[in-house]
């Protein structure tokens, strides 16, 4: 009998604790849907088209335009309809009692109608308070009080793998609940300099855009944004604005209707581990600075091409994105503390922040019947020879020597081209083709050589290792 009840025991201790883990790894969401799910609104907007095109916009000789010519129901002549409605959805959410909504800009849009409907059926008419397309975030507002509002979280605080939510109004379906994991932080989009954005695999589709992404605290923690996508549905890869640069955003739209962001006036590219050894930094972390805008804040600053940026204001800068976003949240004007590499060693350097304001040709290749561009071609894989005093001119540069030929792989590798211009050897401004090879003579076998190299209008570091034959 006491076999019996320890067989017992033991089977219903396996259910509890079966029962328990079960619960663990799937959350429940119904009270968070419960307590936030009245302040998520649906946004319709209507555009006036006015004179529509009656036919697609295809060349002509194409063979579709010429089906629709022959065979779309004709209109007689001065009936065509001078204006034409476009209707679209998305989602928003209401972050005050007295009716100030958050949604993305590209929701509202061009929009001469904007409808806000609440849970409870209640439709108002709504007024953009601003619209910033840098961020992808509006503010509007409704004429209402009383309303349900969202509580606001630290996505800082996020951690990849943690569980969140979006509410919002898919294809029209209001108050659609989807869930989901943090699959990244501070990813960056192309055309988004300003976001670093939230990667989730939850099911977001058109329609969801402008809602919140919560956290299992029940706090907004991003701005559901875009979604990548073949089929135009959801494919487990959506991308949400952190709530804190919404915020920073809405804040300003709020008390001025615009939203003012900090430059210095630089170009920067990304330091790849074999540029951070060229210059003599132990880790490839910062952003290196390839050009410098003449008269803008950071020249006047003293800042140089080749200075890799470590910290701005107090701030980190992990990688080259990372500082646009820390630079376009300073108020312009700010005197603010750099900390950058140069010459092996650090230094600081102050700089008053200014204020974003709302191909070029390549050089024929000149001959190459020279020694020094042999030994060059030993040492790097391409030949170079001196610029003319006409090329200089056409380029508006006062130094340099001209790339021209490529021979070596690692050169190739590193995307150098015929007709290109070096501009640097690490942060050495190459004067003549003389002063080149003595800098390569001195450069030990086997490391990497960074080159300032000047395409068009823009200059940007590679990095080369030297033969160790």
């Amino acid at each position: 009998m006491l076999k019996k009840l320890l067989i017992l025991f033991v089977l219903l201790a396996g259910i509890v604790l079966g029962s328990l883990v079960q619960a663990k790894e799937l959350p429940d969401f119904t009270e968070l849907v419960e307590n936030q799910g009245a302040a998520v609104v649906n946004i319709s907007t209507t555009q006036i088209i006015r004179n529509p095109q009656m036919f697609p916009n295809l060349p002509e000789g194409d063979p579709f335009l010429e089906f629709f010519r022959r065979f779309a129901p004709q209109i007689p002549q001065g009936q065509a309809p001078r204006e034409q409605e476009s209707r679209s959805l998305g989602s928003g959410f209401i972050i005050s009692t007295d009716g100030y909504i958050m949604t993305n800009a590209h929701v509202v849009d061009s929009a001469e109608k904007i409808t806000v409907r609440l849970t409870d059926k209640r439709e108002f008419r709504a007024k953009v308070i601003g619209a910033d397309k840098r961020t992808d975030v509006a503010l509007l507002k409704i004429e209402a009080t009383g309303l349900p509002k969202v509580a606001v979280g630290d996505p800082n605080k996020l951690k990849v793998g943690e569980w969140v939510i979006a509410i919002g109004s898919p294809f029209g379906f209001d108050s659609s609940v989807t869930a989901g994991i943090v699959s990244a932080k501070g990813r960056s989009l192309p055309q988004d300099n300003f976001v670093p954005f939230i990667q989730t695999d939850v099911a977001i589709n058109p329609g969801n855009s402008g809602g919140p992404l919560f956290n299992m605290s029940g706090e907004v923690v991003g701005i559901n944004s875009q979604i990548y996508t073949r089929s135009g549905g959801s494919m487990g890869l959506s991308f949400a604005i952190p709530i804190d640069v919404a915020t920073q955003v809405t804040e300003q739209l709020r008390s001025s209707g615009k939203v003012t962001r900090g430059r210095i006036g630089v170009t920067i590219q990304e330091l790849t581990r074999e540029l951070a050894e060229s210059f003599g930094l132990s880790k490839p972390n910062g952003a290196l600075i390839s050009s410098v805008e003449k008269g803008g804040a950071a020249d006047k600053a003293g800042i140089e091409a080749s200075d890799v940026i470590l910290t701005f204001d107090g701030k980190t800068v992990n990688n080259s994105a990372d500082l646009p976003r820390i630079v376009a949240a300073t108020k312009p004007g700010s005197k603010v503390i750099i900390e950058l590499w140069r010459k092996g060693e650090t230094k600081q350097i102050s700089v008053v922040v200014a204020e974003i304001p709302e191909d070029g040709k390549l050089v024929p290749a000149a001959k190459k019947s020279d020694d020094d561009v042999a030994e060059t071609i030993s040492r790097l894989g391409i030949a170079v020879s001196e610029l003319s005093k006409e090329q200089m001119q056409e380029l508006q540069i006062s130094d340099g020597v001209l790339v021209a030929d490529v021979k070596g792989s690692a050169a190739r590798a590193a995307g150098l081209r015929q007709g290109d211009v070096l501009l640097a050897i690490g942060n050495i401004r190459l004067r003549s083709l003389k002063q080149f090879n003595e800098i390569l003579k001195q450069v030990p076998k086997g490391r990497n050589v960074a080159l300032l190299v000047r395409r068009g209008d823009a200059a940007s570091y590679v990095a080369i290792k030297l033969d160790e034959k």
